[in-house]
C-alpha cells in the first residue's frame, strides 16, 4: 500500500502544472492505522504526540507517502511532525483543525473514525467520496501551520479520500502554490474511488508498509 500511495503522490506532484511549473509544493497520503499494528518507531512517535500510551486499537493517522519541494518531504521516514497522529478521542480530533475539517468535508462522522463500527463501515464506504477543499490557505483557521503556508506560498489545499473495508480512513492532501477554484477541486472527487480501488488488493492481506527503510 505504501508503494502504491507513493506512486499516487509522485504522479500528482509531477503532473499537476500551472504555467508550466509544478502546481503543488507538497502532496501527501495518509491512512488511519491501529496503534498496536504500528512498528516500534511509529508507536514511539505516536506516544510522544499523545503524551500517554494510546490504547492498542487507537487509530493513528499515519503518513504513507509524500512528495514535495524539500528533500525531506520525499520520504515518510524523514517527516518531523506528521508520521503518526494518534486520534485518541473525538475531542482530540476536534483540537486538530485540519484533520477535523478533512473528516467533516469528506462526509464522515468523526466518531466513526475514532471508534470504527463494523455495522456502519459499508454505509461509509458507499457515500464517502467527497472533496476536502480550502480556498485560501493563508489565514485559514483550518491550516494552523501558517508559517509553512507563508514560507512556501501555499494558496489552496485540496484533498480526497474515503473509508476502506477495514473501517480505516485514507486521504490524499495536496498543498497548491497556485489558487485552485472550487470547480477544479470538485474534479478530484472521482479520484477517491480510483485510489480506493488501487488500494483494495492490499487491504485483506495487511500489506501496508514497505519493509525497506529509505
Amino acid at each position: 500500500m505504501e508503494d502504491v500511495c507513493q506512486l499516487m503522490v509522485q504522479h500528482l506532484y509531477d503532473a499537476m502544472r500551472a504555467g508550466g511549473e509544478r502546481a503543488c509544493v507538497l502532496v501527501r497520503a495518509y491512512k488511519t492505522h491501529p496503534y498496536e499494528a504500528l512498528d516500534a518507531e511509529l508507536q514511539a512517535f505516536a506516544r510522544e504526540l499523545a503524551g500517554t500510551e494510546p490504547s492498542p486499537s487507537t487509530p493513528c493517522l499515519t503518513l504513507l507517502a509524500t512528495a514535495g519541494v524539500e528533500p525531506d518531504w520525499n520520504s515518510r521516514h524523514k517527516s518531523r511532525d506528521h508520521r503518526a497522529i494518534p486520534l485518541i478521542s473525538v475531542e482530540a480530533v476536534q483540537h486538530l483543525p485540519m484533520i477535523a475539517q478533512l473528516v467533516a468535508q469528506l462526509g464522515i462522522d468523526v466518531h466513526a473514525i475514532v471508534h470504527p463500527d463494523a455495522r456502519l463501515i459499508m454505509d461509509l464506504q458507499q457515500r464517502a467520496f467527497n472533496v476536502f477543499y480550502i480556498d485560501e490557505a493563508q489565514g485559514s483557521a483550518y491550516i494552523p501551520a501558517q508559517d509553512f503556508v507563508q514560507r512556501y506560498g501555499v494558496r489552496s489545499v485540496v484533498g480526497f479520500g474515503s473509508v476502506l473495508p477495514t473501517g480505516d480512513l485514507f486521504a490524499l492532501i495536496l498543498f497548491a502554490g497556485t489558487h485552485v477554484p472550487r470547480a477544479t477541486a470538485e474534479l478530484f472527487r472521482p479520484l477517491a474511488l480510483a485510489a480506493k480501488l488501487a488500494l483494495l488488493p492490499f487491504i485483506m492481506t495487511d500489506r501496508v508498509f514497505d519493509a525497506q527503510l529509505v
